[in-house]
């Protein structure tokens, strides 16, 4: 049966966040030692997924302050713990 556990502010989740350009892997550890993959199809702009997994959402909002600093723009944030969506896949 699926844990039904809510998401909140302050609890620790998995995200996984796209961004339009290049993010160099020395930026890990500044993510919370995030995943950085690079993902660069032919004659398309390259795309950057970063996964990990945050203590709460504000060292989430800080991992996204400092991509924006880094002038990378945003695509997509997506929550891989989403109880929700793990329970319409089950």
């Amino acid at each position: 049966m699926p844990s039904k556990q809510r998401i909140t502010v302050d609890s620790p989740a998995t995200y996984r966040l796209r961004l339009a350009g290049r993010l160099d892997q020395r930026w890990s550890d500044y993510l919370g030692g995030a995943e950085i993959r690079i993902d660069s199809p032919a004659d398309e702009p390259p795309v950057t997924e970063v996964s990990g997994r945050f203590l709460d959402q504000a060292a989430l909002a800080g991992a996204l302050n400092l991509l924006y600093d880094l002038g990378l723009p945003l695509l997509s944030v997506e929550c891989l713990d989403d109880p929700q969506r793990a329970s319409a896949n089950a």
